[in-house]
């Protein structure tokens, strides 16, 4: 007999339900299509991880983070990442402070633009690695440390950065563990004619669209703790595991593919963001057991900047997700089926 849900809970899934539309048609009102990238963002906000969107210039990747930031009463801070950016332009830095009365002199911390709830990582592969890494503590401790000084950033924290494709002139390629801190990597494509001619009619007639503040800090607190009350099953918890298992080469559920053109799979983390994925997905389809289907609707972009490929699946001009698509097409869902 199936258990009775709790009516506090359930009143509290339907008014995130309905918050999650309100943010979405605030999105909705500047950017123009991108439906999945605009879900993958929100399913990191409301999940506590970070997201990454990479696709050529001029696709609205940053115009889409900041009518985000616009849509929630959050602080909201942008870094243009560039070559000569250094990490204390992004942290902060002591200076020198003189007391005008006594003209006593002391060191006092200035923050930087890292010191804010919701973070633009503006183009941040156009940066060099040591810049990249400043926010590594920050993304996953969400604090930062100064000289023996440690400083909780207040929550919620989020970083949602943009990047263009590695194969540009001028990126740095960012470092595997930087990558890893990201719940999801999300692939913006071009536009479709009638996507265009929209944008078109928003951008070159004076159309300023009014996005308006729908949610606030602590709305977003209670969502992350509801999702994580949401139920995975033991089965469909062990199918995450399992396809998260079988990027590993020559692991127990590798398969082909895998072992012939991966070179790296991929880490906990990545189930744990599979599992926090399906839960979310399962809250906005009014469920409270997360399904198989939710887990393989949030393989890609959990997964794809996880996996590293050799040198014979890079030659042969093979992609992740190529790899990953096969994965989940010849994982079975049940374990005992694969014996």
């Amino acid at each position: 007999m199936a258990s009775k849900i709790d009516p506090a809970v359930e009143k509290a899934t339907q008014e995130f339900r309905h918050k999650f539309q309100l943010v979405r048609d605030e999105i909705g009102k500047a950017i123009v299509g991108h439906e999945e990238i605009v879900e993958g963002v929100l399913t990191c906000l409301f999940t506590g991880g970070h997201a990454l969107l990479e696709g050529v210039p001029g696709l609205g990747k940053t115009y889409l983070i900041r009518t985000l930031a616009q849509a929630l009463q959050l602080k909201f801070s942008r870094i243009q990442f560039t070559p000569d950016l250094m990490p204390a332009d992004i942290i902060g830095t002591n200076i020198v402070v003189e007391e005008p009365d006594t003209g006593r002199r002391e060191f006092q911390f200035q923050d930087g633009p890292l010191f804010a709830q919701i973070i633009l990582a503006d183009e941040i592969n156009r940066a060099t690695p040591k810049t990249q890494s400043a926010v590594l503590e920050a993304m996953q401790e969400h604090s930062v440390t100064v000289g023996r000084q440690t400083y909780v950033l207040e929550e919620p924290f989020f970083v949602m950065a943009t990047q263009n494709p590695i194969e540009q002139e001028g990126t740095y390629p960012l470092p595997e563990a930087q990558l890893d801190r990201f719940m999801f990597k999300l692939l913006v494509e071009y536009s479709n004619k009638d996507e265009v001619k929209l944008i078109l009619d928003r951008t070159t007639t004076g159309h300023v669209p009014d996005i308006k503040p729908v949610m606030t800090g602590e709305e977003i607190r209670g969502a992350q703790n509801l999702v994580r009350r949401v139920v995975m099953a033991p089965h469909v918890q062990d199918y995450a595991i399992r396809v998260s298992m079988a990027s590993h080469p020559h692991g127990p559920y590798a398969i082909d593919a895998t072992n012939r053109y991966v070179r790296w799979g991929v880490s906990p983390r990545a189930a744990q963001a599979l599992t926090l994925g399906a839960k979310l997905q399962a809250l906005l389809d009014g469920r409270f057991n997360a399904s198989f289907s939710d887990v393989q609707r949030m393989y890609l972009p959990a997964m794809r900047h996880r996996v590293l490929l050799n040198f014979e699946g890079e030659a042969e001009g093979v992609s992740t997700d190529d790899v990953l698509k096969e994965i989940l097409e010849k994982t079975p869902t049940m374990a005992d089926a694969a014996a």
